[in-house]
């Protein structure tokens, strides 16, 4: 039997014991909602840190100038550069580290990959959003138009909806998780058993991140196009790496989960503790 697994049953009845303590011995009827607001305040922590991290080894990114590879960083309101300067060289006098989110662009371009969604992490400065794809305008025999006006070739957007969804939902992040702590509050403060389900909605934020993570990850790995496919144009549709390492051209790809997915299934826990916990008080009620 695997190491793991030989873990999962007594893992499961100390965490059904100390329920048990909780629940008969140490709480009091309305105690679900100290566990409803420790919850809550990881839900809404949750929001500002990094969730998930990217990364890829290669031999032309040294460990002495990338020690974690080329990285980026996924939080739920976008994607950030993943270097840190100094805090990886101290050799380096600034504290400004390479943009390895351009590079993973850079990258992930030679395959045909469309551009990485920053959600909230845009570019002010930009006249649109840098995932934006655009194509020239062709006339029915192919030949590019030209606008009379600026003598440029006419551009037409031909970004994919489905980033365009992303980054809504990205964008609109912040408000996502008002909701969230919304329906939290609610859920602890209002005594109906049908507010069990305003506890639960935002106790599911880490599976929501691994939904939307995942669902992506085979979006980009499945949509090859762009610019005809790219250096490595043979390359077919794959399934990125989701946990653990991986092999893409001569990529080795990594990703885990970073502290902030920990804080997300803390918050799990706690609601999940806290919808238990009030069911029992309302059972005795």
């Amino acid at each position: 039997m695997p190491l793991a697994l030989c873990w999962i049953k007594p893992g499961w009845k100390l965490l059904n014991d100390f329920y048990l303590l909780v629940t008969t011995n140490i709480m009091k009827s309305k105690s679900y909602i100290i566990f409803a607001i420790i919850g809550i305040i990881l839900v809404g922590l949750t929001y500002f840190v990094p969730i998930w991290g990217v990364a890829l080894q290669s031999i032309q990114y040294p460990k002495s100038m990338y020690p974690k590879g080329i990285r980026i960083d996924f939080k739920f309101n976008g994607v950030y550069n993943g270097c840190e300067g100094v805090k990886e060289r101290e050799e380096l006098a600034t504290n400004e580290g390479a943009d390895c989110l351009s590079e993973m662009n850079a990258i992930n371009h030679y395959i045909g990959m469309y551009p990485i969604v920053q959600g909230r992490n845009n570019p002010a400065t930009m006249e649109h959003p840098s995932f934006y794809v655009f194509d020239t305008k062709k006339d029915e025999a192919g030949k590019e138009l030209i606008d009379p006006e600026t003598g440029q070739e006419i551009k037409i957007n031909v970004t994919p909806g489905a980033l365009k969804t992303l980054n809504f939902i990205m964008v609109n992040s912040p408000y996502i998780f008002v909701v969230f702590i919304l329906l939290g509050l609610i859920f602890a403060f209002t005594p109906k058993r049908l507010n069990l389900v305003a506890g639960l909605i935002p106790a599911l934020v880490p599976f929501y991140f691994l939904f939307v993570y995942m669902f992506y990850l085979y979006w980009y790995g499945h949509n090859l196009g762009l610019h005809g496919g790219g250096a490595f144009a043979g390359i077919k549709p794959f399934m990125p790496t989701v946990f653990g390492e991986g092999k893409v051209a001569q990529f080795t790809t990594e990703s885990y989960p970073y502290y902030g997915f920990f804080i997300a299934m803390g918050a799990f826990v706690f609601m999940l503790l806290s919808i238990l916990l009030k069911r029992k008080a309302l059972r005795v009620k």
